[in-house]
């Protein structure tokens, strides 16, 4: 029994498989490199949020705003209010504040909102949902 063709045949498939594991390798490594890049960019994104966070401390207080309360997320808040057109919940503020969805969270920026609104710096248009004051 000759069994050459038999060996050629699984030689053809042998180098075939041996090609493909290549691509997929050159692949991964693409990928990986990929993931490194965007890994980095991240850590530089928390290194800058950490930085404007901490210097937010000592911004000095909104000139036409003399009442707004002494504390940093306020002015955060007044300005992610200035970037949108449409009201706002108190999680789409939580979350553009880069603060964790967490319930305690969430009510503390309710909490600041709605003080805001006492302030007539917002108004509450419906149930909690916040506009900037026209």
């Amino acid at each position: 029994m000759n069994i050459q063709p038999l060996l050629e045949a699984l030689g053809i498939q042998e180098d075939a498989a041996r090609a493909l594991a290549g691509d997929i390798r050159t692949q991964i490594a693409e990928l990986q490199a990929r993931l490194r890049e965007a890994d980095t960019h991240l850590e530089h994104l928390a290194i800058t949020r950490k930085t404007v966070t901490a210097l937010a401390d000592r911004l000095p207080a909104q000139i036409g705003s003399p009442d707004l309360p002494e504390h940093p997320d306020y002015p955060r808040i007044l300005a992610v209010f200035n970037e949108v057109t449409g009201p706002l919940r108190a999680r789409d503020v939580c979350e553009a504040l880069d603060h964790e969805l967490l319930p305690k969270n969430i009510e503390g920026t309710r909490a600041k909102l709605k003080r805001l609104v006492k302030l007539d710096v917002l108004t509450e248009a419906d149930t909690g949902s916040f506009t900037r004051r026209q």
